[in-house]
């Protein structure tokens, strides 16, 4: 059923096809304060400052990468410092919440276990008890492991066990599957592909991933398949935010290459053990998870930080000055104007923000931020009095994703699925949107009413969900109007050869963005947002003050 037709559809239709009118859900819009986003730009001149306070290094933003960087600074010792955070907690894309007392996301709802290459991360889980060494093994929290079954998809009216589309596809689509799985061993063979991105050698092949988009690259492969491209338009918008259209061929390659490859169904496997093999391209690694996502690992680097981490906050202006660092904060809970003097800053904002608020910019930051596009998120949470009715199929499962539902849908997660509480009950299932392909969804995400919303995602999970409307008791919604940087054509080029222009005092490659007095840390300096580039990135800044 189209979603037009769905919201057509008279009340009485809509109870006896088991759903209930909406207008009966309770809900509306948390986690981020659109005002406070535009206060510099609703302000013009920034005003002067009240106070002027002192301290050794001032870190703006306190998301992923300035919690990063604020632990680096306290693991060497530095303690006099201060963060200044836009929203009233830390975390940014990974926060949480709690509704109808069930903890759930607000964002970024889990971490993959981390590779070699990502040791700052390695180091982080370790300290946090995720991980310990037995046996000469390492071995992982089994509380935090995301619990079996991991994904399914609804596809052609039942669910099946992981996201590729496997229920009864044809010869020529498994052959498809076959050689993107060729191509992806081939290319990281040939070129190596690491998290974070920045340890791997910059090549031609990357150059020449990096420069067409990667709808171009696989049309130029021959591979065409309807079932593959919606698989794999749906990886990149997850980790991206856009899809094959927008985002570059070395972006669609990285997220398999960088990961765990793509395994495709063997030749030989027959109907039955494609069944079993439920989507075999190997979504099944184990990724960390909890109830409230990537906020269990927020929360807990800022809970040392006391009274440095100063929430409430919006970075007016930033300032280099002869013997430091001016920073202008805006504190939201009375209006008036800090000014904080430090020897150095760490600029953990996004890159169009951090050009806009330092005074006279470099060229490279102001290239960077003219050239980096944004995807636009929503993340909705809705509590259920009660388990949804199933579909026939795989068992509801952690990730639940609808094939080919419109409007950059991504699926759900549910909170309930970590507990070792096996009774049915209450639960919040988190859904999430991907808008970066939509024309004008930034301005939609945040003039349109949350009814407008609530009932998109009503009609986008009624067919698997026809009883939602009964069961749904409270939907919140989480509006991110730049939520993550788009590796477009071209972006790693221009990022790589900055990082190559900004070394170490030896001259060595460093993850470490640096102006003078001025330390650039965050996501958008990888090109694309994950929780490992970022706390690597403003680890790195952290230990180079």
């Amino acid at each position: 059923m189209q979603r037009r037709a769905f919201l057509h559809l008279p009340a009485a239709a809509l109870a006896l096809s088991g759903c209930e009118p909406a207008p009966a859900i309770t809900g509306g819009f948390t986690g981020i304060n659109v005002a406070r986003g535009h206060a510099l730009r609703d302000l013009g001149t920034p005003p002067a400052p009240r106070a002027t306070r002192r301290t050794q290094v001032v870190i703006a933003g306190a998301g992923v990468a300035g919690l990063a960087a604020a632990r680096a600074l306290r693991l060497r010792g530095i303690e006099d410092f201060v963060l200044l955070e836009l929203e009233d907690d830390a975390g940014g894309n990974a926060r949480g919440a709690a509704v109808g007392g069930i903890a759930c996301p607000q964002g970024a709802h889990y971490l993959p276990l981390p590779g070699a290459d990502a040791h700052e991360v390695q180091d982080l889980l370790e300290e946090f008890g995720l991980r310990r060494r037995v046996a000469g093994r390492w071995q992982y929290d089994e509380l935090s492991l995301c619990h079996s079954p991991q994904e399914r998809l609804f596809f052609r009216g039942a669910w099946q066990e992981g996201l590729l589309p496997l229920a009864g596809v044809g010869a020529d689509t498994l052959a498809q599957y076959r050689r993107f799985a060729a191509q992806v061993d081939a290319l990281a063979r040939a070129s190596r592909f690491c998290i974070p991105a920045l340890r791997a050698p910059f090549t031609a092949q990357h150059a020449a991933l990096d420069a067409q988009t990667a709808d171009a690259w696989l049309r130029a492969q021959g591979l065409t398949d309807v079932h593959l491209r919606w698989y794999l338009d749906y990886c990149c918008r997850d980790d991206y935010g856009a899809g094959l259209q927008r985002v570059s061929a070395w972006a669609c390659i990285h997220y398999f290459a960088s990961r765990h490859g793509f395994r495709a169904p063997q030749a030989s496997a027959t109907p039955e053990d494609l069944g079993a093999q439920g989507g075999a391209d190997t979504e099944n690694d184990a990724v960390l998870t909890w109830p409230e996502g990537n906020a269990w690992l927020t929360r807990r680097l800022a809970a040392p930080l006391g009274e440095r981490l100063h929430t409430g906050h919006s970075v007016l202006r930033i300032r280099t000055e002869r013997h430091g660092v001016a920073v202008d904060a805006l504190r939201h809970a009375d209006g008036s104007v800090v000014r904080w003097q430090a020897a150095q800053c760490i600029v953990t904002l996004p890159a169009f923000v951090a050009a806009r608020v330092i005074e006279q910019p470099p060229a490279w930051l102001v290239d960077i931020a003219r050239n980096l596009a944004y995807a636009p998120w929503l993340v909705a949470n809705l509590h259920l009095a009660a388990p949804l009715q199933d579909r026939p199929g795989a068992a509801p499962a952690w990730d639940s994703v609808v094939y080919g539902e419109p409007g950059g849908g991504l699926g759900y997660v549910d909170a309930r699925h970590q507990s070792l509480d096996p009774r049915p009950g209450p639960t919040v299932l988190s859904y999430y949107r991907a808008l970066g392909d939509l024309p004008g969804a930034r301005q939609q995400l945040l003039t349109q009413p949350w009814g407008h919303w609530r009932d998109a995602i009503l009609a986008a999970l009624a067919a698997p969900h026809p009883d939602l409307a009964q069961r749904l008791t409270r939907l919140d919604i989480t509006r991110y109007g730049h939520a993550m940087a788009i590796p477009q054509p071209g972006t790693l080029r221009r990022l790589r050869q900055l990082s190559a222009a900004i070394t170490d005092a030896r001259g060595a490659q460093t993850a470490n963005v640096r102006s003078g007095r001025l330390h650039f840390a965050h996501a958008d300096w990888s090109g694309y947002s994950i929780f490992e580039e970022a706390f690597t990135r403003g680890h790195a800044a952290g230990s180079a003050v």
